[in-house]
Formats: structure tokens, C-alpha cells, sequence
């Protein structure tokens, strides 16, 4: 595989920043809960006709809202390319092969990422999906300059199912602990994504590949990857198209609220200010909350989903 230029800069965000959940419009509700349900293992933490916010415990992952007037997302447009729901441990991982061999749902790939390993699949409308596992940071390989170093490996499959096994965990759906590690999305060009993620919003650069820029907080391998690999040049997608809506990222303090507030000031971006956090949108549309706690409050999550269109 083509080897990665590692470039890790200072982050403007501080090393405690997470993704939080994201949401998506949908155009069957009904059967988009039911795979959420019963393919994934996420539960149910509240609904309405037309929303149904999604779980493992207490802590909210995905947001599905129905749209009267969705339609699929056109292709090639920028957009969502995949969530990725990071489960705690290798056995969780291998817990979760083996109930999508049981189930006989098809699998999109999987990969050694030398720093975690991943599952692929999409959800029955294309939304794009990474089950995976981080292995432990001090043993993520370092590249000559001290960056991570990410790849593209054969996964061992085998051995995920075996410490699957060695744990005789039975299927209850995600475990605790399950949260959205990463996001990754389709984007236009590279250099600007580079100037509103890295030199607006805050984040590291930590490696760049043909085609893609991986960017993370506190020297994680990435809390965003970002890539032209279908939709270089591409625009937005449409109002009312299926897929991404809006995610959510997490700093630890309104401080870091107010640094990101200058920053986007200073950059002449638009951005609305209110009790949630910040509402920007990146230059393809892909909406962005950044709050100073986790939402978890379900009244406060609707009143997002309302207002995001």
C-alpha cells in the first residue's frame, strides 16, 4: 500500500476533545431502526413519529430522522463516508463478527489498521459504517518523525473471533463503553479541508495520504479522516437527501468554546452561538455542533434534531 506522510502539528483543541454522536435523515425510519436494532445493538433511548435517538447504555450514538421528502444522496456529491462506533475491547470486536456471520448480514471489508482493527459494512440506505477497536496507544507505531502510523493490513479475522470466544459473550447488542471514536467524510478539496479543520477548527494534522487527510486532538490517529477519493471537485448534496445531517464534537470547557469562537471570527466564518455550543458548517455543508459537555439530555437532542434542517 502507498505509505502515508506523517505531519503532526500542534492542536489548537484541547487533548480531551471527542466526537459525540452523529445524526442522519432517513427516508424509512422504521427499517432504518429495525438494522440499528437488531444488526448493530444499539438500544433505544427515546423516540418521536419522526426521530428515534439511538444508543449503547445511556450514552446516545445516532440520530435517525425521518424526512417526507428524502431521497437518496446523488453520487458523486460530499458528504458522509462513514461513522465509526469504536466498541471497548478485541473480544467486543470479535462478539461483534460473530453475530454478523449469524445474522448473515454482508460485511464491506475489514482492515489492520496497525492501530486499531475495523469492520465495514453499510446500513440498508448506504450510510457507511466502522465497527472497531483501538489497540493500546503505546503500541501505535511511530513513523521517524514521532507521528502515528496508520495502514491498510490483512485483518485476523480468526483471532478477533477467538477473543470473542475466550470472553463466551453472548449477544445483548453493544456493549458499555461503545462510543463514536471517529468520523469520516467525503470532501472536495484537500487544502481547504486542511484550513478549516486544522487552522480554524483546531485540529492536528496527523497523515496525509493520496487523496485523504487524517486530523485528531491529544494525538489520537484520528478523530477525522477526510477524503477526495470519490468526490474530488464534488458539491454538496442536495436538501432532503438521504445521509449526514449534522455531528457533534466535545471540548472539555467553555475556555475552549471561546478560543474556537475566535478562531472562527477571526477566519470571517459564519457561525450561530447559543446554550448548546457552536453551529458551523465546513465549506461542503457538513454541520458541525461543538458543545462543552456531552449531549445526553433527550428534550435537548430534539430540539437539535428540529432546528438542523
Amino acid at each position: 500500500m502507498e505509505q502515508a506522510a506523517n505531519t503532526q502539528n500542534t492542536s489548537l483543541l484541547p487533548d480531551n476533545t471527542l466526537i459525540g454522536l452523529a445524526t442522519l435523515t432517513v427516508a424509512d425510519l422504521t427499517k432504518q431502526v429495525e438494522f440499528y436494532t437488531t444488526i448493530i445493538g444499539c438500544n433505544i433511548l427515546a423516540r418521536t413519529e419522526q426521530s428515534v435517538i439511538l444508543g449503547a447504555g445511556k450514552t446516545p450514538l445516532i440520530i435517525l430522522t425521518q424526512d417526507p421528502e428524502a431521497f437518496p444522496r446523488p453520487l458523486p456529491t460530499t458528504g458522509l463516508y462513514h461513522i465509526a462506533i469504536r466498541v471497548p475491547t478485541r473480544a467486543n470486536l470479535g462478539y461483534m463478527l460473530q453475530h454478523f456471520i449469524d445474522t448473515g448480514y454482508p460485511l464491506g471489508g475489514a482492515s489492520d489498521h496497525l492501530v486499531s482493527e475495523a469492520l465495514y459494512l453499510s446500513d440498508p440506505e448506504g450510510n457507511g459504517l466502522e465497527i472497531y477497536r483501538d489497540r493500546p496507544r503505546a503500541t501505535w507505531p511511530r513513523s521517524n518523525e514521532g507521528g502515528v502510523q496508520m495502514g491498510s493490513e490483512h485483518l485476523d479475522a480468526n483471532g478477533i473471533l477467538a477473543a470473542g470466544r475466550s470472553e463466551q459473550l453472548d449477544w445483548h447488542g453493544l456493549p458499555e463503553g461503545t462510543d463514536i471514536g471517529h468520523m469520516h467524510l467525503q470532501i472536495a478539496e484537500l487544502n481547504q479541508a486542511e484550513t478549516f479543520y486544522c487552522t480554524i477548527l483546531g485540529f492536528s494534522l496527523m497523515q496525509r495520504w493520496h487523496g485523504a487527510l487524517f486530523v485528531s486532538a491529544g494525538g489520537y490517529h484520528h478523530h477525522l479522516g477526510l477524503n477526495t477519493w470519490q468526490s474530488r471537485g464534488a458539491s454538496p448534496a442536495p436538501a432532503h437527501a438521504t445521509g449526514l445531517r449534522l455531528f457533534t464534537l466535545t471540548v472539555p470547557d467553555e475556555q475552549a468554546l471561546a478560543q474556537l469562537e475566535e478562531r472562527l471570527r477571526a477566519a470571517q466564518t459564519a457561525f450561530t452561538r447559543n446554550g448548546t455550543g457552536i453551529t458551523v458548517s465546513d465549506p461542503w455543508k457538513n454541520t458541525i455542533i461543538v458543545t462543552a459537555q456531552p449531549l445526553v439530555d433527550s428534550q435537548e437532542l430534539q430540539k437539535i434534531i428540529s432546528s438542523s434542517f
